[in-house]
């Protein structure tokens, strides 16, 4: 797949779900300077998980090897309010109680197989929820180094320097575009 398709891809599946806050996150700005929620191990550990189910490793690395759940910690603190951080880790906790009430377990601890069926069901309950979820777990892989230069193809900009390139004749130049 060519990165211009992969790009046009990728747009078509977040195109509706890029809100300011996940745009801010990807380029680095803090929207929210206020409180913020203090994200424990045990909801960092289950984020991983989550979105390792989104985004597994197939012959790539998975979302939780690219770092996926650093990202969402990082964009719901720096550019989400208290009120709407407060909501997604209560959307978050919420999966984990829906793997107990299934498997009498934690989400973490269940089988691959059983952690999509409880996310299945999930979304199907829940789909405003698992609808940011994805898109910030598909943002966070995509925009990752791993993400970036082994799922998708990767051509480094400016690329290298050839100063001498041969011409046929009339051949047009190449435009620079600013």
């Amino acid at each position: 797949m060519k990165r211009r398709q992969a790009v046009e891809r990728l747009s078509l599946i977040l195109g509706s779900s890029l809100s300011p806050q996940l745009t801010a996150g990807v380029m680095g700005q803090v929207l929210n300077t206020a409180a913020s929620v203090t994200v424990s191990a045990a909801q960092t550990s289950l984020l991983a998980e989550v979105a390792d189910v989104i985004i597994p490793e197939t012959d790539t690395p998975g979302a939780k090897e690219a770092g996926a759940d650093a990202f969402i910690v990082r964009v719901m603190r720096d550019c989400h309010e208290l009120k709407e951080q407060e909501a997604f880790y209560a959307g978050l906790a919420r999966i984990d109680t829906a793997a107990r009430e299934a498997h009498q377990e934690n989400f973490v601890d269940l089988s691959p197989d059983q952690k999509v069926a409880v996310l299945e069901k999930f979304a199907d309950a829940e789909p405003g929820f698992f609808r940011q979820l994805k898109a910030l777990t598909v943002t966070g892989y995509f925009t990752s180094e791993i993400g970036a230069t082994q799922a998708l193809d990767y051509l480094p900009i400016p690329g290298k320097f050839e100063g001498d390139v041969p011409m046929k004749p009339g051949q047009r130049g190449w435009a620079i575009a600013r």
